[in-house]
């Protein structure tokens, strides 16, 4: 099914305009809650998410929905999940402690998958009021100009994103010492607007743990479709409706390998 995406973002726009914005920065500390420890949730996110699902599931009927406030009232599991039947992946606010604190940045993010294989993705940073789309094949654009990532290769010019932990066999201690090589690096608690960067060309790598499908499917199609290259450390494909563990984006397979041994092994 061919997707209109000028209607998925007025979609998505709307759910900004009338449930997330208004609550920027005027939440109550009832509309703030954990659903674990450190993981929080805000009636932005809820209202939100109920409107982009009633209005994506009227464009494309019979399509399933994996959604994060939903997912954590009734969860599934994501270890080894497939499904032939496409599927919309929802984080109705991405960055939500950020959200919850007043501060930026957050996004909605939106992507699209058939067959395990993200064909569409939608980021929106409701602040900026900037839309970054993407489908496969076709290239990333914001607000209608084309994004190219960056072609910086050299680590101790590269800024980036590093979760400590991500390498399995790495002392995260190792790995934090490996890294003071780069021009610097930042986590903003926010993936989509990480993405955003990288697919701006202002960030260059970002180094991922455990993975949410809402979180990264989007921005890794609209990173590779900038020019970047996203891959899995094992050196597979990302798969979109799974948990897998350790993202890598870089600006390129080189880049990626020089990114990865220098973190992995210190060479």
């Amino acid at each position: 099914m061919h997707i209109d995406s000028d209607k998925v973002a007025e979609i998505i726009r709307e759910a900004a305009a009338l449930d997330v914005l208004p609550r920027f920065k005027r939440l109550a500390d009832h509309e703030i809650q954990e659903k674990a420890p450190g993981d929080l949730v805000t009636i932005a996110d809820i209202e939100a998410e109920a409107r982009l699902m009633k209005g994506l599931g009227a464009l494309t009927p019979g399509a399933d929905f994996i959604a994060e406030e939903e997912m954590a009232q009734n969860p599934i599991d994501l270890e080894d999940y497939h499904s032939d039947t496409p599927t919309w992946l929802i984080d109705p606010v991405d960055g939500t402690r950020n959200f919850s604190r007043g501060e930026t940045p957050f996004a909605i993010v939106v992507a699209y998958v058939v067959g395990g294989i993200a064909r569409n993705g939608w980021i929106y940073l409701p602040a900026e009021e900037s839309m970054i789309v993407a489908e496969r094949g076709e290239g990333a654009f914001e607000e209608g100009e084309r994004l190219r990532s960056t072609t910086v290769e050299a680590l101790d010019a590269m800024t980036g994103m590093i979760n400590y932990h991500a390498l399995e066999n790495v002392e995260p201690q190792k790995i934090e010492r490996r890294a003071r090589v780069f021009a610097g690096t930042k986590n903003w608690r926010c993936a989509a607007y990480d993405f955003t960067l990288l697919a701006r060309g202002t960030k260059h790598f970002s180094l991922y743990r455990r993975l949410w499908p809402w979180d990264h499917a989007a921005g890794g199609l609209i990173f590779e479709e900038a020019g970047g290259h996203c891959v899995c450390l094992g050196e597979h494909a990302y798969s979109p409706l799974q948990r897998a563990h350790g993202l890598l984006c870089a600006p390129s397979p080189d880049a990626w390998h020089k990114i990865h041994d220098h973190l992995a092994t210190g060479a």
